[in-house]
Formats: structure tokens, C-alpha cells, sequence
């Protein structure tokens, strides 16, 4: 099998499992807590503050995408497979072209530094890189076929990851808060129950106990409450339901 036909269907591989599969970048880092010196573990609430921060800022380029994008666009891929009725090339989508994936990093980002390893980073980084350009891959042949020269002149002008405002084009549509707490809400109680196992983990670690930190135990019942609330709405109601998007 020739190599892009490869980097493509492997790419397509990794798309439907995206959800779950980073998941695995943190085992290394798990086993790595355990064999680290206990000392570099131990809580420091401003530190591991810059942490979620991190995070948070990965689900901020997220909510950038989600809010602007109408449905059914080059961003708003399914678990099933690609999907896209139109190429999106307005708002964050002309400053990078992945700005989901972008986001993806940053939120993976804070839990691995969580682990407060150089090394670590380095390896998490490159992994994450592999990992993701196929993804990218795979969803930029996707848009080659089905947008063909109008997708070719677009990627020209845009970097993938990397972005640049020289030629930004403001969103065809406004911000829509609603769509972002539908496609969005998952994603970010996912930050919290991450930080909060790990914590867990750490506190195994230091005293043998399994404990949680108050402030990782305040944070993870705020997002859980947050969570159930907009989960309730978006299952029993339509109110999250925007048109076009």
C-alpha cells in the first residue's frame, strides 16, 4: 500500500477514535509519577493553577471554532467519519487550519504537565504531533476530493496548527453560546475529572491514602453540577438547538 493511501486510512482510524484514544498519552506519565521523586509532587495550588490555565485556554480555541462554525462544515467532523457541507475559511478557521486539534493539545497539554517532567513533555509532544497528523491528514484528503481547487487555495494561505492573522476573515455567522454549551460541555468536565485522577493519584503516591485536594474536589463538583445541568437541557429540551448550526 502506497504511503498516502496508509497515512490515510490510518489517519481515519485515529479520527473515529479521537475521543478516547489521547487518553493513553497519560498512562506513560502515571507510571512515571509513581517511579519520580515524590518531593516534585507535592501540591502547589499556583503551579497547578498555570496547569488548568492551560487547559482552559485549549478550551477557549475550542469554543472560538464551535461558536462560529455553522453545522456541518469542515470542523465539525463526526465519530462516524468526515463530514462537510462547506468548507469553513471565516473567524479561527482562517488564522489556522485545526483549530480543534489546536485546542485538543493545549487541553491535553495541562494534565501532562501535571506530571512535572521534562522529559515527559518532550515525549508527550512528539506523540501527540504523530498522533494528530494523521488525523490531519486523513481530513485534509477528505476536503482535497470534495473542495478540490477552492480547498487547495485556502490551505495556501493558512498554516495547519500555527496561526497567523495576515489574512484573517471575520465569521460569516455570530457567536452562538448555545451551540458551544451542546457541542462543548463534554469536553470540559473532561479537564476536571483528568486534573481530579490525578490528584488521586498523586496523593496515593505521597501518603498512601486515596485522597482528593479540596480545591480538585471543589472545581470537579462545580464542572459535575455544570455538567448535569447542561446535559438535562440538551437531552429534555431543544433550547440548545440552534438552526444552521
Amino acid at each position: 500500500m502506497a504511503l498516502v493511501h496508509e497515512f490515510e486510512r490510518t489517519g481515519n482510524w485515529l479520527f473515529k477514535r479521537r475521543s478516547w484514544l489521547p487518553v493513553f498519552f497519560i498512562i506513560p506519565g502515571i507510571t512515571l509519577m509513581f517511579l519520580s521523586d515524590n518531593n516534585s509532587l507535592v501540591f502547589n495550588l499556583k503551579t497547578e493553577m498555570i496547569f488548568l490555565a492551560v487547559s482552559i485556554f485549549g478550551q477557549l480555541i475550542r469554543v472560538l471554532a464551535a461558536g462560529y462554525a455553522p453545522g456541518k462544515t469542515s470542523g465539525r467532523n463526526t465519530s462516524e467519519g468526515q463530514v462537510a457541507d462547506q468548507l469553513n475559511v471565516t473567524g479561527i478557521y482562517s488564522v489556522m487550519r485545526h483549530p480543534l486539534y489546536a485546542g485538543n493539545f493545549f487541553m491535553w497539554l495541562g494534565p501532562a504537565l501535571f506530571i512535572r517532567s521534562v522529559w515527559f513533555i518532550i515525549v508527550f509532544i512528539l506523540a501527540f504531533w504523530l498522533y494528530y497528523e494523521r488525523i490531519m491528514f486523513a481530513e485534509e484528503q477528505f476536503l482535497r476530493r470534495k473542495f478540490g481547487n477552492e480547498y487547495d487555495k485556502w490551505s495556501e494561505k493558512v498554516k495547519a496548527v500555527i496561526p497567523s492573522f495576515r489574512n484573517y476573515i471575520p465569521p460569516e455567522l455570530p457567536f452562538s453560546f448555545r451551540t458551544v454549551l451542546r457541542r462543548e460541555y463534554n469536553s470540559f468536565i473532561n479537564i476536571f475529572v483528568i486534573f481530579s485522577i490525578l490528584d488521586i493519584l498523586r496523593n496515593y503516591i505521597l501518603s498512601g491514602t486515596i485522597t482528593i485536594t479540596p480545591v480538585w474536589a471543589w472545581l470537579l463538583i462545580g464542572a459535575i453540577i455544570f455538567w448535569i445541568i447542561i446535559r438535562m437541557i440538551h437531552k429534555n429540551t431543544k433550547w440548545l438547538t440552534v438552526e444552521g448550526r
